[in-house]
């Protein structure tokens, strides 16, 4: 059974936490069943420890098809959990936000309505400074930033990131379009209605057309785009990433189908590749296509 040395750490930091922990083999991949109290009702996620030990690309496009398969194989048994991916180079080279983002996923987090909070615009710098801290993927080059802070304290408990406008003209008329390229509540909390205020204040300001942004299959199916108005707009293929086992850090190397260029390619790292992205869009102005 396929298995890393971050799974047995992985598992006790989850009990010491009072969240218990089982065993479930599905594809010759080892999830943790991980059962707990949220919000006053019994739950249960699956946690996939994922190895980073690839030592070809074709090993790890391998690796992928093959947690693909399992991650299938658990939905079907268990009635569509929520499924969660922690590459070992991540909780390795990111543990204490992962700690964080997995506690919060088990029921430990402090709650914070929308509501008692203002979303305010901020800079790049405040914004990249506050997602290097929260989010799975650090910073991204963006155009527009906000925060909610709390109205008792001014405390900022979430940021989202968008894009500069991509431009067309459709029907005789310029359709601008943005991505919202970053969203990350403060580790440990949970912002009740957070997303969906940034998202009004962002539309408020500029006005889009249209916007679309990512689920990081890893984390998500997108449940929560779905809840604000998005439509489910296509998959966008795996990111091949190499990694540098003496300090677990990881680069972009190639999307799953640019990989085909690159199969020989060896040096001396390590290769993982991700479980892709789902595609949202949400439309505010009617246009075809």
């Amino acid at each position: 059974m396929e298995t890393h040395g971050s799974e047995k750490d992985l598992q006790v930091f989850l009990e010491e936490n009072g969240v218990l922990c089982e065993p479930v083999t599905a594809g010759n991949l080892i999830f943790i069943r991980a059962r707990f109290i949220r919000q006053g009702r019994n739950d249960e996620i699956f946690i996939l420890p994922a190895s980073c030990t690839a030592t070809s690309v074709r090993e790890a496009e391998s690796y992928y098809r093959q947690r693909s398969s399992a991650k299938e194989d658990i939905r079907k048994r268990f009635g569509n959990p929520e499924i969660i991916t922690v590459p070992e180079d991540r909780w390795k080279s990111r543990n204490m936000m992962y700690r964080q983002r997995l506690l919060s996923h088990t029921g430990h987090f402090r709650s914070v309505f929308a509501r008692n909070c203002t979303a305010e615009k901020i800079d790049r710098s405040a914004a990249g400074a506050f997602l290097e801290a929260n989010h799975s993927y650090g910073a991204a080059s963006c155009r527009y930033c906000y925060a909610l802070k709390e109205k008792l304290g001014g405390q900022t408990v979430a940021v989202a990131a968008f894009s500069n406008a991509r431009k067309w003209l459709k029907d005789g008329r310029e359709i601008k379009s943005y991505e919202w390229v970053r969203y990350a509540s403060e580790n440990g909390t949970r912002v009740a209605g957070g997303m969906g205020k940034l998202l009004r204040k962002f539309i408020g300001d500029v006005r889009p057309d249209d916007i679309m942004s990512y689920a990081d299959l890893e984390w998500s199916d997108g449940a929560v785009y779905r809840r604000l108005g998005f439509t489910e707009d296509g998959f966008r293929e795996p990111v091949l990433c190499e990694i540098n086992p003496d300090d677990w850090s990881r680069r972009r190397y190639a999307r799953a189908g640019e990989a085909e260029d690159c199969r020989n390619d060896i040096r001396e790292r390590l290769w993982y590749m991700n479980d892709g992205s789902l595609k949202y869009r949400l439309k505010l102005t009617c246009y075809s296509g």
